[in-house]
């Protein structure tokens, strides 16, 4: 009876097991026609979501993603902007059904911060939009003409308050349902809703960043909800309702995002649970004073960029081919009869016999 019994049990575990490692859910709310997700299955893994983020906007990659989700698409046609969204604390959101949706495997902390830089390195010139932003941390990154669209935007957890109760706030229109106004947790989450609206709303008044020709970078996170759950826990009324509220204002934001961009943008929505590992990278925040980077005791190498081979390649090939070259003349010219290859002396020969 012990054995019989034991072989369910190990398949429930295996199967709890799966469900933890593939819970989390990757999700396309809106795309252009140039950039083409297959509707499927395929688990795509946590750290390679920038990934996927940089090749539906056409930069290359470091490692090659063998991912089926997404196709070739249109090489010449490249979205002008791409919106991802990070929700923690559901794995998991009802979304609507034109929406494709894929597990994610291994969910470990990931950054834009490859797609910002190449972002920022090709375009530099043209000073496009990057904001990266996570309210509940007060962490915001700005680059290009974000801080002047964006100068206004609320950042700071106190901001966040006093923007929630000014006349034009979200709470005048939003059904708070089983949300009190009064709970700090609620507040929170309601404030990211908040910066949500807010962006929409300010690049609505700079039409014109969205119709040049540099891409855009939005990367937000939003940690309200996995609040709302520790403090209510996730089978509660203001679980639910948190929960839908959110799921109708993200789709929203991304109908103005995508309208915004005349239907040329990618937005994309990931629903993590808990991540496995905690975020290691350096992030770079207005909000933080600035430190001084520490020295190299050990008088190591920096790690090489990727490019540095193409760009061997290029000087090597050219410095070979202009050493050839080189060689070629100057023997060309050391064998050369004076009487018979020069122009010169067959102009002054003829000159002197007709004299």
């Amino acid at each position: 009876m012990g054995r019989r019994g034991a072989v369910p049990a190990a398949v429930l575990l295996a199967a709890a097991w799966l469900a933890g490692v593939c819970g989390d859910e990757f999700s396309i709310l809106r795309t252009p026609q140039s950039v083409v997700f297959r509707d499927g299955s395929w688990p795509i893994p946590g750290d390679r979501i920038p990934d996927v983020a940089a090749l539906s906007m056409g930069f290359s990659v470091e490692e090659d993603l063998s991912w089926p989700g997404l196709a070739v698409g249109d090489l010449f046609h490249r979205p002008r902007a791409t919106v991802l969204v990070t929700v923690k604390g559901v794995d998991k959101l009802t979304l609507p059904v034109k929406g494709i949706s894929y597990p994610i495997e291994n969910a470990v902390p990931f950054s834009l911060d490859s797609v910002a830089n190449a972002i920022h390195t090709l375009f530099s010139e043209e000073t496009p939009v990057v904001l990266q932003l996570a309210p509940s941390e007060e962490r915001v990154y700005m680059v290009g003409k974000a801080n002047s669209v964006f100068e206004d935007l609320s950042v700071t957890l106190r901001q966040l308050r006093n923007r929630l109760f000014q006349d034009n706030s979200i709470l005048s229109s939003l059904p708070l349902n089983s949300l009190s106004r009064n709970n700090e947790v609620d507040l929170l989450f309601l404030s990211e809703l908040q910066v949500l609206h807010d962006i929409a709303s300010l690049l609505s008044r700079h039409k014109h960043l969205a119709k040049d020709h540099s891409p855009d970078l939005y990367s937000l996170e939003l940690a309200g909800l996995e609040e709302v759950g520790k403090r209510y826990g996730e089978d509660s009324q203001q679980f639910k309702d948190a929960s839908q509220i959110l799921v109708d204002s993200l789709q929203k934001f991304a109908d103005e995002m995508y309208n915004l961009y005349s239907g040329n943008a990618v937005v994309e929505v990931v629903a993590v649970k808990t991540f496995n590992s905690p975020l290691t990278r350096k992030t770079r925040s207005i909000l933080q004073s600035s430190q001084s980077e520490s020295d190299n005791p050990y008088n190591l190498a920096y790690p090489y960029n990727y490019n540095y081979s193409v760009i061997f390649n290029i000087i090597l090939w050219m410095m070979i081919g202009l050493a050839l070259a080189v060689i070629v003349i100057s023997y060309n010219l050391w064998n050369m009869d004076p009487g018979y290859d020069s122009i010169i002396y067959r102009m002054t020969n003829q000159k002197i016999r007709m004299d």
